[in-house]
């Protein structure tokens, strides 16, 4: 039987570069400040013209549409013009998480198949590294002076004259290899698009901080490499300026202090750096009153947390769940669904309902939508889902069914849509033949007063196959040990899913972009001789 003809013949699915945003920009805000580092400033004029001049660079070195230009640095204006240099060519941008070893950023050079590197000054080893082990990268160009490849402002100054067309590109043409944490495993190259993220600004802008404009301005206390990256992309399509902190330390007084001072209106971060930002004495030291949204991600943030920041902040608080391999357009709680108190209607727990043009499922394993309150997988659809992992065949397979990228993610939604995530797949431990979610008890060890932060982990146990172990840091001056904190449990929670160990340390291991990394933590118990199966009666009497 012969299938039905094509309502339209097939075109080219041209899109706009994406560096066309800067471009804008410059022609319609050229004068205004577009970029702050400690006391110096950019204007958008300024940034678009060495954008020019470090495309032209790239470009009288052989880079071309196409090619990976692999990018080793903290956050600086250098990083954030490299961005739109290689958009601007049609290359592909490849930044690395700057606190990576040179070994590990050697990997991330290989795996994408780099033809260049940009490089801080500070990461001399790193350069060497990729010298003796990535011979695809051809040359190395140094943010700063150093012994180790051409300065990068010293090619800007000679290009300066130089203009550089945008590289007519495709909706399907890759524009950023997002490396994925990497915390099962080797990192994969998430291929992000020029067609994708545009639509991921639009969404963003429609979904997270609607009504920006150029007279917003954003603060950056995360890496650009990552989801820091994408908020600037969104900042800069409105044309708002962003505003750096002075260093990779974080310091949470000299942010409130740029608050104040530059009149912040977003920021973005994770529920960790929110805990800290509104924990501080300096947050009623400056005036934040200009602050609109204060969008976090990367994890829910734990209930008690969330009403600290709310009474502090006020009802500014933006959540969003989202992967890099969907760059952060799975859902969102809006402020106007936080809420301090806790009452009817309050939604507790949620990441917030499907973002604009995206759609959730949450399946079985064998791909079947289940009801609404029943937990499963966590899959999405929608124009924000990544072309898929670089040279990985097998990665992709695992990823994708049906058209469906499986996040990895357990979770729910209620009749009304809205999500709660119960945790990662990965996480889920089974004691005793009953599935336990370590988010649970983590949220309500949270409730105690002298808790600042917690970690349960699954680990093997010989009576019930696996079993709970909770990974504790207090509060300034408090104290609590492991009998007092697994009493006042008792009640509170189910007896089959009290940890049956509590640690204690001074702080929680966190990846570059404050996560806590449950991967490290169980290795360090490991290493400690922590996770040793229990004797079978001590732990039947825990159960009793």
């Amino acid at each position: 039987m012969n299938s039905s003809p094509p309502l339209i013949t097939p075109a080219t699915k041209r899109v706009m570069n994406l560096s066309h945003i800067l471009r804008q920009a410059a022609r319609r805000h050229g004068a205004g400040t577009g970029f702050v580092w400690g006391e110096r400033t950019w204007t958008w004029v300024e940034l678009d013209q060495r954008v020019d001049a470090m495309a032209a660079a790239l470009a009288a070195k052989g880079i071309r549409k196409g090619d990976r230009v692999l990018v080793q640095s903290k956050n600086c204006n250098q990083m954030f013009e490299s961005m739109f240099a290689c958009f601007r060519l049609g290359a592909v941008w490849v930044p690395t998480n700057f606190r990576q070893t040179p070994d590990e950023v050697a990997y991330l050079a290989q795996a994408s198949g780099a033809s260049a590197m940009i490089c801080h000054g500070d990461f001399p080893e790193h350069a060497e590294t990729i010298r003796e082990t990535a011979p695809s990268v051809r040359f190395v160009i140094s943010i700063g002076h150093s012994a180790f490849g051409e300065n990068y402002d010293d090619l800007v100054e000679l290009h300066r004259e130089h203009s550089v067309s945008e590289a007519a590109v495709e909706y399907d043409d890759p524009c950023w290899f997002f490396f994925t944490s990497g915390t099962t495993g080797r990192p994969k190259a998430a291929v992000l698009t020029h067609g994708q993220m545009a639509f991921v600004i639009t969404n963003h802008l429609s979904d997270l901080m609607p009504g920006t404009t150029n007279a917003d301005a954003s603060l950056v206390v995360a890496p650009l490499s990552h989801g820091a990256g994408v908020h600037q992309l969104v900042q800069v399509a409105r044309a708002a300026k962003t505003v750096l902190l002075s260093s990779e330390r974080f310091d949470v007084d000299e942010a409130w202090s740029l608050v104040e001072r530059w009149r912040i209106t977003s920021m973005f971060t994770v529920p960790t750096i929110v805990k800290l930002l509104t924990e501080h004495p300096s947050v009623d030291e400056h005036d934040h009153s200009s602050l609109r949204y204060v969008i976090y991600a990367g994890a829910p943030m734990y209930r008690e947390d969330q009403k600290h920041a709310l009474k502090k902040l006020g009802k500014v608080l933006v959540q969003y769940f989202g992967l890099g391999e969907v760059t952060g357009n799975i859902t969102v709680l809006p402020p106007w669904l936080h809420d301090p108190e806790d009452g009817p209607g309050v939604k507790v727990g949620t990441c917030g309902y499907e973002r604009t043009g995206m759609q959730v499922s949450i399946q079985d394993d064998q791909g079947r939508e289940v009801p609404a309150g029943v937990t499963g997988e966590i899959c999405v659809c929608g124009p924000a889902v990544f072309a898929g992992y670089y040279n990985n065949p097998e990665a992709n397979a695992k990823a994708f069914r049906d058209g469906w990228f499986r996040t990895g993610d357990l979770g729910h939604v209620d009749e009304e849509g809205f999500l709660f995530i119960t945790g990662r797949a990965s996480d889920m431990y089974i004691s005793g033949g009953s599935n336990i979610y370590p988010r649970e008890i983590e949220e309500k060890i949270l409730t105690h007063p002298a808790i600042a932060e917690v970690a349960v982990l699954g680990v093997p146990d010989r009576t019930w196959g696996e079993a709970g172990v909770a990974v504790c840091a207090l509060r300034p001056d408090q104290t609590l040990d492991e009998s007092e904190l697994l009493a006042w449990l008792d009640g509170r929670i189910a007896r089959y899913k009290v940890p049956k160990r509590v640690f204690f340390w001074k702080a929680l291991p966190k990846s570059a972009y404050g996560k806590i990394t449950k991967k490290t933590i169980r290795e360090e118990l490991e290493t400690q001789g922590c996770l040793q199966p229990a004797d079978p009666a001590e732990s039947s009497a825990q159960r009793r």
